[in-house]
């Protein structure tokens, strides 16, 4: 079933060659992550049931947010960012709860929004030296916020921006930057990375003191 264009009955005169590629494509993406993908059926009409199972920890490890070791598995230098003021941006709370840990074992101080319009408004009391945003977010996105940002008259200068987001093409860095950020960034990330580029932006140098 997993198999590219995979035909399970070749007795019957079919016009598509089988199942396609899609399943293939799930089961190789969950065996690149340590998982396991299957299927089963009670038996014929009664339909079937697919299962993802992914190693919670290596998940972890290997994500975006390895919040537990904010080197990111380095053992080269990461940059300290003592009483930096950031605001990270993301609808999803464990992606804020994981980069807040990540930035607050650097010494930063750090305040998360589930939203553009929550961003706007602590904007305005924090006084971020450095935004951080997804891009991706539902209603409204981070292009939105950093236009909301920039226009609020709030320079590159004042609080440089870096989108943070899973559109790793070209077009999308491009895009990103002319909106008004001064650092695209691609998913995945680890902490030693995300560190020195918010180190760089301020003109903070690199230390592991």
């Amino acid at each position: 079933m997993f198999e590219r264009f995979r035909q399970g009955d070749v007795s019957t005169n079919r016009t598509h060659g089988g199942l396609g590629i899609g399943l293939a494509i799930v089961k190789h993406l969950v065996e690149m992550h340590g998982g396991v993908a299957s299927a089963s059926s009670p038996g014929p009409g009664k339909g079937a049931t697919f299962t993802v199972r992914l190693p919670v920890q290596a998940s972890l490890d290997n994500s975006l947010y390895a919040a537990a070791n904010p080197n990111g598995g380095h053992t080269g230098e990461i940059a300290r960012l003592e009483g930096v003021r950031v605001l990270f941006v993301d609808d999803d709370a464990d992606a804020c709860a994981a980069i807040s840990s990540i930035l607050n074992e650097t010494g930063a101080v750090v305040k998360t929004a589930l939203s553009v319009n929550a961003a706007l408004g602590i904007i305005e009391q924090f006084k971020p030296q450095v935004l951080i945003s997804d891009i991706g977010m539902p209603e409204q996105d981070g292009f939105e916020l950093i236009r909301g940002v920039r226009a609020r008259g709030y320079s590159y200068r004042m609080v440089p921006a870096i989108a943070l987001t899973a559109l790793a093409r070209p077009e999308d860095r491009r895009r990103a930057l002319l909106a008004g950020y001064q650092v695209h960034l691609a998913k995945p990330i680890d902490g030693g990375e995300l560190s020195a580029t918010v180190a760089a932006l301020i003109g903070h140098t690199a230390s592991n003191k």
